[in-house]
């Protein structure tokens, strides 16, 4: 009998998941995903930030579940657009935008914007909801610039665009291991392993 802790992380995203998944790898949890549960249908995010549309994933999927949920929410903030696409990222250039259109309509704005109007911020919040926790929030970030034309075959998103501060290569371009270092989401990811260690429960 299976008496392992089980988890679910409120997304379809394969690359979100695998870095997630890659994160909590040797915690003494079963991670399962949206995939695991055809029948809850797309949630639609409308909040105003990060926060309100990650609570509103985790509290839904604990609630159809029954079992631990872990959001999140992330997104790109670019300086020049004023902080766009911001909550609209994944939806950038339309509802069923694919990440090529919205990377394509991200380069397009920026055209001919020199490299120092060019810096961006990618930021993540997550939350952890159940029976105990009533949203537990971490949050990370990551600040960087916008490059002119995509590089790299890694990642998810806006990663091909994205050059991390300090760094000359994009997301998109760097391995797992190093991104998950830096990272937006691997620094929310790494605040939430701590916790669950200490407490020794999810």
């Amino acid at each position: 009998m299976n008496n392992m802790k089980k988890i679910v992380i409120a997304s379809r995203n394969e690359g979100k998941i695998k870095e997630i998944k890659n994160f909590l790898h040797g915690l003494d949890i079963e991670i399962l995903t949206l995939n695991d549960f055809p029948d809850i249908p797309e949630i639609e995010e409308d909040g105003r930030t990060f926060e309100e549309n990650a609570i509103k994933k985790a509290k839904t999927v604990f609630e159809l579940t029954k079992f631990s949920a872990l959001a999140d929410d992330s997104g790109l903030e670019v300086k020049y657009l004023g902080g766009e696409p911001g909550v609209n990222s994944a939806y950038f250039a339309g509802q069923k935008a694919t990440d090529q259109q919205n990377n394509d309509k991200l380069l397009e704005l920026l055209k001919d914007v020199q490299m120092d109007d060019r810096k961006a911020r990618f930021k993540c919040t997550l939350v952890l909801h159940n029976s105990l926790y009533n949203n537990l929030i971490f949050e990370g970030k990551c600040d960087g610039y916008i490059i002119d034309q995509p590089k790299g075959e890694l990642g998810f998103g806006y990663d091909p665009l994205f050059v991390p501060e300090g760094y000359t290569k994009t997301f998109g371009e760097l391995d797992l291991v190093t991104k998950n270092k830096i990272s937006h989401r691997g620094r929310a990811l790494g605040s939430l392993r701590m916790y669950v260690e200490k407490m020794q429960t999810i």
